[in-house]
């Protein structure tokens, strides 16, 4: 029986890079799913003024005939989709290369009870999609006032 000394230099030195590997491996843009949400979810800012709500939401890139927004008991939903194919064929009319793309998202928001629902509007310019959702003239902000004393 022979005895196999055991180096535990090798062990601290070799287990660290190989943990520091595979966390290099899954962080990966193409196995990571943090990018792929990312990418997919737009970012939203929700505003709130005495007059009004304002959703806006990053969307670059889409048209605003791409948007389709709804209303369900008090559930607004913003959502979109977009679908591109590209081909490129040779003299045969064979496919050399064909590439399909799919971008699809959709967010949901409860909205309060003291907005005006028929009145809710939306705008896209530059990338951003506003929704204004007036609030009900009883929920605005009243101005203060003097109270004579009788």
């Amino acid at each position: 029986m022979s005895l196999i000394r055991f180096n535990t230099d090798f062990n601290n030195w070799m287990l660290p890079r190989f943990a520091q590997m595979m966390d290099r491996f899954f962080d990966d843009d193409v196995l990571s799913n943090r990018n792929f949400a990312s990418a997919t979810l737009p970012a939203v800012n929700i505003k709130e003024t005495s007059e009004d709500f304002q959703v806006e939401l990053a969307a670059p890139g889409l048209q605003k005939e791409d948007f389709k927004i709804e209303l369900e008991n008090h559930l607004l939903k913003i959502s979109s989709e977009k679908k591109t194919a590209q081909e490129e064929k040779n003299e045969d009319g064979k496919y050399a290369r064909r590439e399909f793309s799919y971008q699809s998202f959709q967010r949901a928001f409860t909205l309060p009870s003291n907005v005006d629902s028929e009145k809710i509007a939306a705008r896209y310019e530059g990338g951003i999609l506003t929704v204004i959702i007036p609030k009900r003239e009883e929920a605005k902000d009243k101005p203060a006032r003097a109270i004579s004393i009788g």
